[in-house]
């Protein structure tokens, strides 16, 4: 029983090594045309957004992550805002559209 895993396995690396090599054959350029000006897309970052969150409300930023709400791409910013007179930081969790 063995033996035929170990052979079940080999033949299934075997198979998506050729399936990765093939794709990468089969790709063909995309011609862009000489008129057109290219265009830089940026790629929005939840940790950049979160450290102008964080900035903006005089916190740190303690975690930004990605999520999706209502079907829409959102970033979820934690901010820890210095406590009045000495007491423990704010925990703040801000919830910014990803765009």
């Amino acid at each position: 029983m063995k033996t035929l895993r170990s052979h079940f396995k080999t033949a299934i690396l075997a198979l998506a090594a050729t399936g990765l090599f093939a794709s990468q054959a089969t790709a063909l350029p995309v011609a862009v045309p000489e008129q057109a000006s290219p265009i830089i897309l940026a790629a929005s970052d939840c940790y950049a957004i979160g450290q102008q969150v964080a900035q903006q409300n005089g916190g740190t930023l303690a975690k930004a992550s990605q999520s999706t709400r209502g079907g829409q791409a959102v970033c979820v910013i934690v901010v820890l805002v210095p406590g009045k007179d000495g007491q423990r930081p704010r925990r703040s969790e801000i919830v910014v559209p990803l765009n």
